[in-house]
């Protein structure tokens, strides 16, 4: 028989073929024998990454590898400097990576701790205590309220028993159990109401279970099993950086191949001759790109930190920014994953109720157009009384508004409508009739003011069968048939808002009710007082997070253990537009069906852990971007999955939190927004330095390369090229990690993830650049030679006009579009800073004696620094003409 088809058997065939006795469970030697065979019930991890392979993994990007390759080129020519400053950017570069991720590779590792360390299991007839590593198959285990569950089992007794299966199957009502076998083959497992599952936990009344499997054959080892199957890959950012390093190491390659060609063919001396190759093949490499984007992904993690989202990888911070789809867990991150009381009657009234979860704060408001609201104390106390939760006022809730449930939610709910209405009593509990699934009743008797009162809820036929009157403002009145009828409707209208429903009734008892509670109804009937409609609600923000995401061209997809009906409403009540599928829907496609069909679907109801894979799987084989979000174990698989896995820090479980690449410490999905916002900043930030660092590269290239053309000697001396290359990958470059999120940065399609860093587009503008600064330059260059002030001053003023080049320049390279004049321009206090610190350095270089030695410069006039800022400056002013040309085109055609 196969292991998830327990659900069809009897108690007795299930004790039957595990050989275990149901009366008395297994016998000492037995289940120490079975230990033996089997094994413990533990799940297995995965073991941690070495730190050594760690550190030695920062090192793997292509680009960062031709940078090393190109540091010890210089250093075997003799450029100690230059191969210093290489080494040492490409080990801050790998030190901070490593940091960055030392914190975060931990996965797996605290799935032991999730096993209830104890477990009170039944052998030899005999009620004793085992760790729960010990259970094996057959195993007797003893549950109640407040037990977690510490394996898969067969439910042998079942009295009122109620498990939250919520971290496991996503639905968020608690599941009422019960011990008889099921007809259904393929029932999902939300549906095994005879089974329970390790790590779910019993909400309300006792039962037995018989293990049926332990550790790697459970449904959470099944869990931990697609964890370590799902693949990793490499982020878009990682694949373009990658493609980038490509080009650059074939440009530096045909750099040092024609400079060498061209120096020996005009006789120059060899050793200067390789050491202006190596400088330009240094040059054509941005050597501080790997530091830029380490620093620029830190700083936008940093700032995701504040904002309630910690990355545990660094390079996946950017995978946001290319977010294409959200699939999202509803449990917990779409939803609250608190029952709340949403509408209800009472009084002959309609009434909402506002506020989430398990504040108090709120208040009932009329839903009809009768007026104010009566007091409704005497008509939904009953849901205070008749009730087992307690809610803790302690803060260390874990759901998102601060206060602890222990019990039923569907309890807790009533009790903070109670708690809303005034109608919050404590009367003292004389007699109960606890609930139970084939009664679906509670009934409690309570002394108060010399009388009993007894208090019920339930389910609404049920309830409304006992009921003989109905309590309005005007007092308690014969129940009729058309109030029934008024009473079906209104169970029907909450009900298709997918409100669970709850009727609510009180009677005045006496003593012979302490020993009969349900006889004492029964003979004298109860008064009808409230209808009650609770639902999981959808967050506050979520629904302007989901419109945000659509603005931004991302589609959400909501994935939930719920019933079809309950999904598709929560579905619109959060804006999302699409076909509402099961998880049977999704059994009977096929991989490439799903795949055809993914973008059309909006909500996917009833689903296992194997569906949400699938779904992430057919995603990305539609070329999605996907980030996964949820909370519970059964969704820590797909968060694996996903290009990005994001986990909810305060409810989601510790397995889901290792497997996840960020996790949100508010568990708001709305943080997701500022996230996918951060990580499209991001991305426009690194974009921002390739501009700048390239356009430098491209225009020193051109000016060295052209001069020997036009018969004029190389313009810069080797040092100088390299001196420029330093403080321009520096300061400046750094700076542009800090520049803020642009406007209008979250009304943009995301990008292609295919998407070049050097798109066409941008190669034509970093030209454009490059060749406006080697013209300028060379300009420059050529009109102090005729000056008559020798070469090494003509040098000195055409290395101070490219430095200037790249202070303009920066401008450019911050804003594509719109004019760097506008009002970006002073947003970023650091870069202002950074330029000013590169004008002082050119100044000491210029100036300074024993720099004028190193760099080979002579100290420059007043009017020459004028002449080399005002040329400069064309490369801001030809950029500012080309974008106002553009604008008035685009103007031109509307």
């Amino acid at each position: 028989m196969r292991d998830e088809s327990w659900h069809l058997l009897t108690v007795g065939e299930a004790c039957r073929r595990l050989g275990s006795d149901p009366e008395r469970g297994l016998s000492p030697a037995e289940a120490e024998e079975r230990l033996t065979r089997f094994g413990p019930n533990a799940l297995p991890e995965k073991p941690p990454k070495p730190v050594w392979r760690l550190f030695l993994d920062q090192f793997k990007s292509l680009l960062t590898l031709v940078l090393m390759a190109a540091g010890v080129l210089a250093g075997l020519i003799g450029d100690t400097t230059d191969m210093v400053v290489i080494l040492v950017v490409v080990l801050f570069n790998a030190c901070l990576g490593f940091y960055q991720e030392h914190r975060a590779e931990k996965i797996l590792d605290t799935l032991k701790g999730m096993l209830a360390q104890q477990s009170r299991v039944r052998r030899d007839g005999l009620k004793v205590e085992v760790e729960a590593h010990r259970l094996v198959r057959g195993d007797l285990v003893l549950l109640e309220a407040g037990d977690r569950v510490p394996a898969d089992g067969r439910l042998v007794v079942a009295h009122g028993l109620e498990i939250d299966e919520s971290s496991l199957t996503g639905e968020s009502v608690a599941v009422v159990k019960d011990t008889g076998a099921l007809a259904e083959t393929d029932a999902a497992l939300a549906d095994r109401v005879n089974q329970a599952f390790m790590n779910t936990v019993v909400t309300r009344g006792r039962g037995e279970m018989l293990v049926t499997a332990t550790g790697p054959a459970t449904e959470m080892g099944r869990i931990v099993g697609l964890l370590e199957g799902a693949p990793e890959s490499g982020t878009p950012l990682q694949r373009r950086l990658d493609q980038l390093g490509r080009r650059l190491a074939m440009v530096a390659g045909v750099v040092v191949a024609v400079i060498l060609v061209m120096g020996l063919a005009r006789g120059e001396p060899l050793a200067a001759t390789v050491l202006t190759a190596v400088a330009l093949a240094v040059a054509a490499i941005p050597e501080g790109l790997p530091a830029v984007v380490t620093v620029t992904l830190a700083i936008g993690m940093a700032r995701m930190a504040r904002h309630g989202a910690i990355v545990k990888r660094l390079a996946a911070v950017e995978t946001l920014g290319s977010t294409t789809v959200i699939a999202s867990d509803k449990t917990g991150t779409l939803t609250l994953n608190q029952m709340t009381a949403r509408a209800g009657w009472a009084a002959g009234r309609r009434f909402r109720v506002d506020g989430e979860g398990y504040d108090p704060a709120g208040r009932l408001h009329p839903d009809d157009p009768m007026g104010p609201l009566p007091p409704l104390e005497p008509y939904l106390r009953a849901g205070s009384l008749c009730n087992d939760a307690r809610l803790c006022d302690d803060g260390k809730a874990g759901g998102t508004l601060g206060r602890t449930l222990v019990g039923d939610p569907t309890e807790g709910a009533l009790k903070v409508l109670a708690d809303k209405a005034g109608a919050a009593c404590d009367w003292p509990r004389v007699a109960e009739l606890p609930f139970d699934s084939a009664r679906k009743l509670m009934l409690t008797v309570h002394r108060h003011d010399g009388r009993l009162v007894l208090a019920a809820k339930g389910a609404p036929d049920v309830v409304a069968e006992y009921c003989r009157w109905v309590r309005e403002p005007a007092g308690d009145r014969a129940l009729t048939a058309g109030d029934r009828d008024m009473l079906r409707h209104e169970v029907e209208r909450l009900g298709s808002q997918a409100l669970r429903v709850l009727a609510l009734a009180e009677a005045e008892v006496d003593e012979a009710a302490l020993a009969d509670p349900l006889a004492a109804v029964t003979e004298r009937g109860l008064v009808l007082t409230a209808l009650v409609g609770l639902m999981d609600p959808p967050r506050p923000s979520a629904r302007d997070a989901v419109a945000a995401c659509d603005r931004a061209g991302i589609a959400v997809k909501m994935i939930t253990g719920d019933h079809r009906v309950t999904a598709a409403a929560i579905g619109r009540s959060l804006g999302l537009d699409g076909e509402v599928v099961t998880g049977k829907d999704l059994d009977a496609m096929d991989d490439g069906a799903l795949a055809a069909r993914i973008d059309d679907i909006a909500v996917f109801a009833r689903v296992a852990p194997e569906h949400k894979v699938r779904i992430v799987a057919a995603l990305r084989a539609r070329g999605h971007v996907v980030a996964m979000t949820g909370d519970g174990v059964n969704d820590a698989a797909a968060l694996k999955c996903a290009d990005i896995g994001v986990a909810m820090g305060r409810t989601g479980s510790d397995v889901t939190r290792e497997a996840a690449t960020m996790v949100l410490t508010d568990d708001d999905f709305s943080t997701v927004v500022h996230a996918v916002q951060e990580g499209r900043t991001i991305y426009d930030n690194i974009i921002k330095f390739v501009r700048f660092q390239l356009s430098t590269n491209v225009g020193a290239l051109l000016a060295v390369f052209a001069a020997p053309l036009i018969g004029m000697p190389v313009p810069f001396h080797p040092i100088q090229i390299l001196w420029v290359n330093i403080i321009m990958d520096g300061p400046p470059a750094l700076a542009l990690a800090f520049d803020p999120p642009r406007p209008g940065l979250m009304d943009e399609h995301p990008r292609d993830r295919d998407e070049a860093i050097l798109s066409r587009q941008r190669v034509l503008r970093l030209a454009a650049y490059g060749i406006t600064m080697a013209t300028g330059t060379l300009g420059v260059f050529w009109w102090a030679l005729g000056q008559g002030g020798g070469e090494a001053h003509a040098r000195t003023l055409a290395f101070t006009t490219f430095v200037l080049f790249q202070v303009f320049n920066v401008f450019n390279a911050r804003v594509a579009l719109e004019s760097a004049l506008g009002r970006c321009m002073f947003r970023n206090g650091k870069l202002w800073l950074a330029l000013a610190a590169v004008v002082a350095l050119q100044a000491a270089a210029v100036h300074w004696p024993p720099a004028q030695k190193v760099f080979h410069t002579e100290a420059l006039a007043l009017a020459e620094w004028a002449l080399a800022a005002g040329v400069a400056s064309s490369v801001l002013v030809l950029d500012e003409l080309r974008k106002l040309f553009f604008l008035l085109m685009r103007s031109h055609k509307r």
